[in-house]
């Protein structure tokens, strides 16, 4: 997708948002989504929060042979809009029941599950993007996301560095609370003891905010070399 497509997406995608969801009367509903960041009235602090989707789906595209993917804490399923359509089917887990009851209504074709009913050695890709920092529990979501993937699948991860920088930029945008339980080198590191990384990207390259990566169940494969940026 070339960078006017992805402004245009971008576009139409906000204000089907900002359309739909109340997101400033109801901000309790949302806060622990990313709701309120696509729907920021900063275009910076707004196109970052898509930006990782358009990144996460490119992480995808290299390392994976498309079949069913699966979306773990998917909140309102942004990432449903930017999938190809070789994508056999979109499952998603939500707990948050007023973004999932949104996402069935603007996807239908789409299936709820819980990470329980969601059928291990089902999906080509799991995503989960900015989903896991919230849960003190991770290590043991990331073994059973694992659990989901084909033979070949892949896992892209995404969540934030909580670096002195990421804290400034949630100050500035108005964010005030803090939901995060771990950090993204944390994520890793769990995520290192159970698969091959083949891929890190950081968003931005210099003094990231974010950091992503894609992750095989194959002992055999290795990955790079990762140094923690500051």
């Amino acid at each position: 997708m070339t960078i006017a497509a992805r402004l245009r997406h971008v576009h139409a995608r906000r204000q089907a948002l900002r359309r739909d969801l109340d997101v400033a009367r109801q901000f309790a509903t949302w806060e622990e989504t990313c709701v309120p960041s696509y729907c920021h009235p900063n275009l910076a602090a707004a196109y970052m929060s898509w930006w990782r989707l358009f990144v996460a789906v490119d992480l995808a595209e290299r390392h994976v042979r498309w079949d069913a993917v699966l979306d773990f804490g998917a909140a309102v399923g942004e990432l449903v809009h930017l999938l190809p359509q070789n994508v056999s089917h979109y499952d998603f887990i939500e707990q948050n029941e007023f973004a999932a009851r949104y996402l069935l209504r603007q996807a239908p074709q789409t299936r709820r599950h819980t990470l329980t009913s969601a059928p291990a050695g089902g999906y080509s890709c799991v995503f989960a993007l900015d989903a896991l920092e919230h849960n003190r529990e991770y290590p043991a979501l990331l073994q059973a996301l694992a659990q989901k993937l084909q033979p070949g699948g892949v896992m892209v991860i995404s969540g934030p560095t909580e670096s002195g920088l990421y804290r400034l930029g949630r100050r500035i945008a108005g964010f005030g609370g803090h939901y995060h339980q771990t950090d993204i080198y944390e994520i890793e590191a769990a995520a290192r003891r159970l698969m091959a990384c083949l891929e890190i990207r950081s968003l931005p390259p210099v003094a990231s905010l974010f950091r992503l990566s894609a992750w095989r169940v194959r002992p055999e494969e290795s990955g790079p070399t990762d140094v923690r940026a500051n």
